[in-house]
């Protein structure tokens, strides 16, 4: 007969076999090997608990530990761990020094699923001030500006902490890590670099403009190497994006520098948002202004390298009111400040004049009754969200046959639209900020003092 095959995790324990480890937790015994041990790191209580000659004795809950040494073996919670309390499990996690497989396991941005989210959580804030701007790390930690003051909340969602900053109200918010995010305002002077553990500000940073007036935040934006600030002077007659070493704060670069003069409408626009689109290594910029010619604004693409504008779309018919740029979809998406409706244009297409593919009903975008106001959207993975009052859009790429192609040469895009949520999480106050961390999305409302948690109803813990 030939050998039975030994499956994944199985191994014949032999006589004074080196590779067993036995451990006494709390008066129980549990076997492992060194190797399941040594997935700890070597900075775990476990590398210690391996190197032992003797049979160690750990004064602990031998079943929360039978929970962390079945995480350790598979890499995943056991259904099990549903019947103790997250916070106990996360301070064992945190005892034995193996908190990051916890979040790897509750928290990480692959177990997004788009298409399976749902209203799971509240998170209530301090005081009567709705957020006005959120940020979000990769595993899932937020945090909120909300008036003048700041909450975060750490990836499980369960520790809380608020710090009172200098502005009478935050309006804009980048996480530059867990503990130490970007903030600014468009009614106070300078960006500020805040340590969110002890409410401290890091370092102050400002515009020297021509008038020598004071220079307010207009938008924040990031890459891995560079921070990006658009700034405006007070008396709003010049704007820049000033470009900030990450690392060390120092300033390394002024971009798009407008000095404004009678009526030239498109330097007067400061850039609203900012987007690093890795793929092109071009950071996105985009902005606009409301006059009696209707809404008008633009988006550029800047070579920051070199300074120079790559690519500029000039907004006039139906201008955005709010865009987004999508690395993974390689597009750029917008909701029409007059339609409301989603438009995509393919980044492939770069240099197009009239880029713009109308996602939804074309007749609406001429109609000028600004039934978009107020409308966001942003991308994430391979889905872009838009909010139309308090109800929330996932559009998403449809697979197409690669064989047809357009007249440039390039495949064919459709995409098509999926409404969001269960029913009782549809409508509500007017969505006023998205955010996307771990496998949850953030979101805020009009006038209501709370984030909401959306997650997948298989992730809940």
């Amino acid at each position: 007969m030939p050998p039975l095959a030994v499956p994944n995790g199985f191994r014949q324990a032999k006589g004074g076999d080196s590779n067993i480890v036995t451990v006494n937790v709390g008066g129980q015994i549990f076997q492992t090997t060194k190797q399941t041990l040594t997935l700890a790191g070597s900075k775990s209580l476990f590398s210690r608990v391996s190197e032992s000659d003797s049979v160690p004795f750990i004064d602990r809950d031998p079943e929360l530990f039978s929970i962390i040494l079945s995480l350790l073996r598979t890499s995943n919670l056991p259904s099990k761990a549903k019947a103790f309390d997250l916070q106990d499990l996360i301070s064992e996690s945190q005892f034995y020094g193996v908190e990051t497989l916890i979040l790897n396991s509750l928290s990480n941005p692959s177990q997004f699923d788009a298409y399976n989210l749902e209203k799971s959580l509240i998170l209530p804030l301090n005081g009567r001030d709705s957020p006005s701007a959120i940020s979000t790390t990769p595993f899932g930690s937020v945090h909120v500006a909300h008036g003048s003051k700041i909450t975060s909340f750490d990836w499980s969602l369960r520790r809380k902490s608020t710090i009172l900053t200098q502005f009478p109200a935050v309006d804009f918010l980048l996480s530059i890590s867990p503990s130490v995010a970007a903030a600014g305002a468009t009614d106070f002077s300078g960006l500020q670099i805040l340590d969110l553990e002890n409410g401290s500000v890091k370092e102050s940073l400002n515009w020297e403009n021509v008038t020598k007036s004071s220079s307010t935040v207009q938008a924040i934006g990031s890459s891995p190497e560079f921070l990006f600030a658009s700034f405006e002077s007070g008396r709003r007659n010049s704007n820049s994006i000033l470009v900030y070493d990450l690392q060390t704060l120092n300033s390394v670069m002024e971009i798009g520098h407008n000095e404004i003069y009678g009526a030239q409408i498109d330097s007067a626009i400061p850039a609203s948002k900012l987007s690093w689109v890795s793929s092109y290594s071009l950071l996105m910029a985009s902005g606009s202004h409301s006059g009696i010619q209707g809404v008008l604004g633009n988006v550029k693409f800047w070579d920051v390298r070199s300074g120079s504008v790559v690519w500029e779309l000039k907004e006039k018919v139906d201008c955005f009111s709010d865009v987004t740029v999508s690395d993974n979809l390689s597009g750029i998406f917008k909701v029409g400040v007059n339609s409301s409706e989603v438009s995509f244009a393919d980044l492939r297409k770069m240099g197009a004049e009239d880029p713009w593919l109308c996602l939804g009903d074309k007749r609406k975008a001429v109609n000028g009754r600004k039934e978009g106001v107020g409308c966001k959207i942003e991308s994430h993975g391979n889905q872009v969200f838009c909010s139309k009052g308090g109800d929330l859009e996932l559009w998403s790429e449809v697979a197409m046959d690669s064989s047809k192609k357009s007249k440039d040469g390039l495949d064919d895009r459709v995409f098509r639209k999926n409404l969001m949520g269960r029913m009782k999480d549809t409508g509500g106050s007017k969505i006023t900020n998205m955010g996307f961390g771990g496998n949850k999305m953030f979101v805020t409302r009009k006038d209501q003092q709370y984030v909401e948690v959306w997650q997948s109803s298989a992730r809940e813990f």
